[in-house]
């Protein structure tokens, strides 16, 4: 459980990460894709709730 909940979070930060990289915000307005630290936790988060985190 706990290595599935690593890759997936790890997993996440990393798709975080490159969505702020690839798509982002040029104008600076968007609350998550902004910041590359906000997107990258944003992906994380996304990551440990799609591993069933919350069970």
């Amino acid at each position: 459980m706990g290595l599935r909940l690593a890759l997936f979070v790890a997993f996440g930060a990393v798709l975080g990460f490159g969505y702020h990289r690839l798509v982002g915000c040029r104008s600076g307005a968007c609350a998550i894709t902004a910041n590359p630290y906000i997107s990258t936790a944003y992906g994380a988060l996304m990551g440990y709730l799609f591993s069933g985190g919350l069970r």
